[in-house]
């Protein structure tokens, strides 16, 4: 067994991937280093796209199968031209030795007889021979015309093959993306806590990219190639079958090239693609924590990672377009060699008679037609092997394990006024290291809960699981009475509304952005939700007002300004119930005092959920949940909660009363804050 120094990069490449794929518990089950073990099958797959555009692909196929038997006829009728011409000049040599119109067969036995037997065999074999004759000009404009049309129709079936081909392939293209696209919207939550966004990104971008080069690269030649390949075999037995014979040859050859380099070209494509997906996650990092990548002085540690990517993906792609560039001229050195086979013993075959020039001339013909197709193909074999790593990411996605589907028939929600009631919850991201284990409690509609604790208690765990977004591993969650793993999850979501810490702008107008929240909204909707958030407030200020467009992750307004648009999007959606994750972590001290009291306002008739650090912000609240290690360790109203001086009293001291100690410590008697002075060094 290999030291771990000893690993080449794809054996380290492949354990790490291994281990990925053990510690999100089958979400990659299929996860693997490119190598071809699933070639073929994924292979087969990516051809089965193109299933629903069957007819149009028989289609091309028979216009692809007619030009080809268009242009392997050509050469036949091109070597019948050469036949005229050669005959006509032998024809008029011999008009020295023979009279004007002398018989084939008269020439023959005297051109034996004299002991010209090479001569004789050749004449023998002219099918239209008469001494004097010279050059049958008309023939010869008729045949050069027929492979003339032949050409240019056989040319046109191809541009039309083409063509269609292109359209196949786009709307095939098309229907993948609709297809991971509506994948990403049926994965549940858990799928993009395990993997990185700039790896789901590059799978969803660069691959489906590589797929699309590879089919328009590949499908129409690759049709036309082999349809040629076989159309030309039969053309040069019909010719010659010790000749046919020679270039046989060359398949044996051309098969061990694909079975030694095609391997190891097609698992250094995967490993290539999947550099590209680590790099573009290191970059898609360093763009979103740009800033304080600049704060912390970490220029260079960011720029020498990428640099060590980087250069991984240069000598991975260095090493697959180097196997997959050896492929191609191997396949034109074993054409080479059969051409140089036909050539010579076709020569001796005309010179004894066997076959005529023209035949030779066709065969050759045929065989650069036979090697052609054969090079072509071994070059495509790159081609599809890259596009076939990226088809194997593109597939591992859409066949990761989806979120359990809402039964058909779903019970339709009640219209409540929003109660929620958690009955015995257990809930744990991973068996091994539960986090919720018996959770009981009830809120009435129109009661503002609040919820503390300690990082890691479980406070966004617990809403998460009221928007449905993880299932239990026991107990139940209703809402006004029914449960809601029975409702279907839009009927869940579309009764509530959710404020996170981290704010999230789509390109656009903030009036659009506000409306998200509910599509139907009014403009004077809007504007009411704006004026009671405190977006109005601002909004006044900039340039366009509502229509002020939004640039790239909303860098033309604060961070504050952001979470109040966010809100303002959650009251305009009219939820039953309400949920505020650290909704005003990025808001000034005055305008967290005005949303207070414009969401007093505002939860009026709903039930809320807040989850604040900042204890100063829910001394309102109806109810206030202490949560510990996933459970409920203490439960009352802020005043309670004090007089019993148990968790919520201790997180309430450490909060206000060493603040307040600390800065009596540095406060002299006429009131003045004093800087304490350093301490004395040894």
């Amino acid at each position: 067994m290999s030291t771990p120094d000893a690993l080449t990069e794809e054996e380290r490449l492949e354990l790490e991937l291994a281990e990925q794929a053990r510690q999100t518990s089958g979400s990659w089950d299929s996860v693997k280093p490119g190598k071809a073990d699933n070639f073929g099958k994924s292979f087969g797959r990516l051809i089965g796209l193109l299933k629903p555009h069957a007819v149009a692909f028989t289609f091309v196929s028979i216009l692809g199968a007619i030009g080809v038997v268009l242009a392997v006829i050509a050469p036949k009728i091109l070597g019948e031209a050469t036949n005229i011409i050669f005959e006509g000049v032998v024809s008029s040599s011999l008009g020295g030795q023979f009279p004007a119109g002398t018989s084939q067969a008269t020439v023959v036995d005297a051109l034996r007889g004299a002991g010209q037997t090479d001569t004789a065999n050749m004449v023998a074999a002219m099918s239209n021979f008469s001494v004097g004759a010279g050059v049958d000009f008309d023939r010869l404009r008729m045949v050069i015309v027929a492979v003339l049309a032949i050409y240019v129709a056989s040319s046109f079936l191809s541009w039309v093959q083409g063509y269609v081909i292109n359209i196949i392939m786009v709307r095939t293209m098309w229907r993948l993306r609709e297809s991971v696209e509506a994948k990403i919207n049926r994965l549940p939550l858990a799928y993009f806590d395990k993997v990185q966004r700039g790896e789901l990104i590059s799978r969803v971008t660069n691959d489906i990219d590589n797929i699309t080069q590879t089919m328009q690269q590949s499908l129409s030649t690759v049709v036309t190639s082999v349809l040629t390949v076989v159309g030309v075999l039969i053309m040069m037995f019909t010719i010659s079958w010790q000749l046919a014979i020679v270039a046989l040859i060359s398949l044996p050859l051309m098969a061990v090239i694909f079975g030694v380099i095609g391997p190891k070209s097609q698992k250094a494509f995967g490993v290539q693609w999947r550099k590209v997906g680590r790099l573009n996650a290191r970059v898609e990092e360093s763009f979103s924590g740009h800033a304080l990548v600049k704060v912390y002085g970490r220029e260079k540690d960011s720029r020498e990672k990428f640099q060590l990517e980087n250069e991984e993906l240069y000598e991975a792609s260095f090493k697959a377009q180097f196997l997959s560039g050896m492929i191609m001229p191997g396949m034109m050195f074993i054409g080479n060699l059969t051409y140089v086979g036909i050539a010579v013993l076709g020569g001796l075959m005309v010179a004894s008679g066997q076959l005529r020039l023209g035949d030779v001339q066709a065969f050759i013909q045929y065989s650069q037609q036979f090697t052609q197709p054969l090079s072509e193909l071994g070059g495509m074999a790159a081609v599809i092997q890259s596009g076939t790593a990226s088809a194997e990411r593109v597939f591992e996605l859409l066949d990761a394990d989806e979120q359990e589907p809402d039964d058909d028939d779903a019970p339709t929600p009640v219209d409540g006024e929003g109660v929620i009631e958690f009955e015995n919850v257990k809930f744990s991201y991973t068996p091994e290291r539960p986090l919720i284990t018996d959770l009981s409690f009830r809120v009435e509609p129109g009661q503002t809960v609040a919820i503390v604790g300690p990082t890691g208690a479980g406070k966004t765990t617990l809403v998460n699981l009221i928007m449905r977004f993880y299932e239990l591993d026991g107990g139940r969650i209703l809402l006004d009475g029914q449960d809601i793993a029975e409702l279907t999850r839009e009927a869940v979501r579309s009764r509530t509304g959710m404020v996170l810490q981290d704010p999230w702008l789509f390109a656009g107008t903030i009036r659009e952005n506000i409306r998200y929240g509910r599509a139907s909204a009014t403009d004077e909707e809007i504007v009411a939700a704006a004026t009671a958030t405190r977006v109005d407030r601002f909004v006044h200020s900039l340039p366009d007002g509502y229509d002020t467009v939004l640039d790239e992750d909303a860098a033309n307004v604060s961070a504050g300004e952001k979470q109040l648009i966010t809100i303002a999007r959650a009251f305009v959606a009219r939820p039953s119930v309400l949920i505020l994750d650290e909704a005003t972590s990025s808001v000034d001290t005055r305008t967290e005092l005005l949303l207070q009291h414009a969401m007093a306002a505002l939860r009026e008739g709903r039930t809320s959920f807040v989850i604040a650090h900042r204890l100063s912000t829910i001394r309102d609240a109806d109810l206030i949940l202490v949560m510990e290690h996933g459970d409920i360790v203490e439960k009352g109203s802020h005043e309670e909660l004090i007089a019993t001086q148990g968790a919520y009293w201790r997180l309430y001291q450490s909060q206000f009363e060493q603040a307040a100690r600390d800065i009596e410590e540095v406060t002299d008697s006429t009131g003045a804050i004093q800087i304490p002075a350093a301490a004395p060094t040894a």
